[in-house]
């Protein structure tokens, strides 16, 4: 835990898919962060095929540039070689606090995190029904859902930031070609995140949709994919910054 403050800066990003982004890039990015916020959130996507070495070399930069309190999510491309278990290691033991329904406090301010999953928003979400490999789709969203909302039932702080990858909502994945979109995201992670009357929610994943949207119980919900935030904000660093003011509990 660290010390409370009246208002925390969060900055937020998605798929820097490394080494594909420069290691000149990504050291300007973890450095503009350091200074111009109190957090860092990382949203998944953080390797390009998800192999040791490639976490590593990011490991590393993080552990130079990033001087402020980091937290991550994998993201799908994080699984691609199968060794996203070897992946979590070395990103946390270079100090980045990975979540996987789990949840921690940093500054007063709680933040609980998963990777999320597919299986597509509202009426048009896949259901459990038919063959089995339809079910265990489902069930690995209904799973991941269920795994944030007991991250968020450990919550005591009045403000509760989320970090994800695929998204909750199906406002910051449009401008995806709509054949994509289940694959993009699940609205059965929305759920706890209304429920829980969560701060802000932050998610990766969509690199051509909209940068921001809202929950049905209108939670604030951020794309920081960066792609999408170098293509919206192309005068900014690829970041979201987003001021959170701290209510004592």
């Amino acid at each position: 835990m660290t010390t409370p403050k009246e208002i925390v800066r969060i900055a937020a990003l998605g798929d820097l898919h490394y080494p594909k982004i420069p290691p000149e890039v990504l050291q300007g990015l973890l450095t503009q962060a350091t200074a111009q916020a109190d957090v860092l959130l990382l949203c998944g996507d953080l390797t390009d095929y998800g192999q040791p070495d490639e976490a590593q070399r990011l490991a590393q930069a993080c552990v130079t540039y990033a001087k402020i309190p980091t937290l991550g999510v994998l993201g799908n491309h994080d699984y691609q070689s199968g060794q996203h278990e070897e992946v979590w290691k070395i990103l946390c033991d270079a100090g980045i606090i990975m979540l996987d329904g789990d949840a921690c406090e940093i500054h007063g301010i709680g933040f609980a995190g998963v990777k999320g999953f597919g299986g597509g928003f509202g009426q048009w979400a896949l259901q459990p029904w038919g063959e089995m490999t339809t079910k265990q789709f489902v069930h690995e969203a209904v799973n991941e859902a269920l795994e944030l909302e007991s991250a968020l039932a450990k919550l005591r702080t009045p403000q509760r930031i989320v970090v994800l990858h695929y998204s909750p909502i199906r406002d910051t994945v449009v401008g995806e070609p709509p054949e994509i979109f289940a694959f993009l995201g699940s609205s059965r992670l929305e759920e706890p995140l209304n429920r829980y009357a969560v701060t802000a929610v932050f998610h990766g994943h969509a690199h051509h949709g909209a940068p921001e949207g809202q929950t049905t119980g209108g939670v604030p919900v951020y794309n920081v994919a960066v792609p999408l935030l170098y293509k919206t904000y192309p005068d900014r660093p690829p970041f979201r910054l987003v001021e959170i003011p701290v209510t004592p509990p």
